[in-house]
């Protein structure tokens, strides 16, 4: 059987972190992912509550915020309690194995900084061998 999840979108709120009490960190956020467009041209989201572990949480914790752009593995668990009324809740959540921090270090959650790659140095190694080399026609298939 496959359980397998893959999400991108962005979070809805700053993760909470927290501790069990045998000390594992446990990181809980949400994240908001686009549908497709309606028919009337109102764009419509997923929100998928998601949960991860340990290291993962704490890296979770310490570099995202509200409006941060992530990339989130993992596998959809099911789990119930009794909540203080006695009534049996249901959760289904993504439990994360990886989340991947999808926009450079220090921006805000903007479209306006999505770029993750030095767009300046994109080429230079091409250039620099540039004038070694000579296309003859003779070298075209066609």
């Amino acid at each position: 059987m496959i359980n397998r999840v893959i999400l991108v979108g962005r979070m809805t709120k700053d993760p909470v972190l927290r501790k069990t009490q045998s000390g594992a960190s446990v990181t809980s956020f949400t994240v908001a992912c686009d549908r497709r467009v309606k028919a009337e041209g109102q764009p419509t989201a997923d929100f998928i509550n998601c949960v991860c572990w340990n290291k993962v949480a704490d890296n979770t914790a310490q570099y995202t915020h509200k409006g941060s752009l992530v990339g989130v593995e993992g596998r959809i668990q099911t789990r119930s309690f009794d909540d203080q009324s006695g009534k049996r809740v249901y959760v289904t959540e993504v439990v994360a194995d990886a989340v991947q921090f999808l926009e450079p270090k220090g921006t805000n959650g903007t479209a306006a900084n999505t770029p993750s790659y030095d767009a300046g140095n994109q080429g230079t190694e091409h250039d620099a061998n540039e004038s070694d080399f000579r296309l003859q026609e003779d070298d075209l298939p066609f």
